[in-house]
């Protein structure tokens, strides 16, 4: 099986490591040359977008958001205008559930399937392979692709039908964001009522208000660690969309 990836920032480097490591077969493409680069030091090969659909059986995006999807799968002389009947499109990005049933749409037209598969985990979940994978889209499909998310991630599920990928991203946004709120908000309270913060997450996390956003975030804010795994405005994307 031959793999493109399109998109190589913070999560698809990472992503493009691990389907390396793996042994597959892999074609990479992004604007930034020094990621291009890094990716084929380790032993992938480098094209230009048309030349992915045309050489590769599956292709994946990992891209800010709809418009830069749809740009590099149907814009003029896009990805989808050279692959071939019968190959598929796995876009891994955060996009509008909406956009992603418009595309799945237009490339069944031309006989290429579509999963829809965004990711959660950030960066670290990138690098350890250990992402959060929903999908949408067909299960002869989904079954085929399994071991290629396999790598990538520690779960896959397939949701349901196109956009359903997409649409559960949104859901993991909500939650993960009022819960990075208030876990921020506990912990200010609690060190402005003089109580070590520290403390007050090891005694709570144990109970209901135990959480995987608890356990990753609260000991960085505890040590006022606030380098960012991403921008506000990937985030922002999310939240309106």
């Amino acid at each position: 099986m031959k793999i493109g990836l399109i998109g190589l920032g913070i999560m698809g480097k990472p992503m493009a490591k691990n389907l390396l490591k793996a042994g597959y077969d892999l074609t990479v493409s992004d604007l930034n040359q020094a990621s291009v680069d890094e990716i084929v030091a380790a032993g992938a090969k480098a094209a230009t977008n048309a030349e992915i659909g045309e050489t590769c059986d599956v292709v994946l995006t990992m891209v800010p958001n709809s418009p830069q999807v749809k740009a590099v799968m149907l814009g003029e002389d896009g990805v989808a205008a050279h692959m071939k009947p019968g190959s598929v499109f796995i876009d891994m990005s955060s996009i509008n559930p909406v956009a992603s049933k418009e595309i799945a749409a237009e490339l069944a037209k031309r006989g290429i399937e579509m999963l829809d598969a965004p990711v959660s985990g950030g960066e670290p979940g990138a690098i350890a392979g250990t992402l959060a994978i929903m999908c949408g889209g067909d299960q002869a499909d989904f079954d085929r692709l399994k071991p290629v998310f396999d790598i990538m991630g520690s779960s896959a599920l397939l949701i349901g039908s196109s956009g359903a990928g997409s649409v559960t991203k949104l859901a993991n946004q909500i939650m993960v964001n009022l819960n990075i709120a208030a876990v921020s908000e506990a912990l200010v309270l609690a060190t402005k009522a003089g109580v070590d913060p520290m403390k007050v997450y090891h005694a709570v996390r144990g109970g209901l208000a135990g959480s995987t956003v608890l356990d990753a975030k609260a000991p960085m804010m505890c040590k006022r660690n606030f380098k960012p795994g991403g921008t506000i405005r990937v985030n922002h994307k999310d939240i309106k969309n």
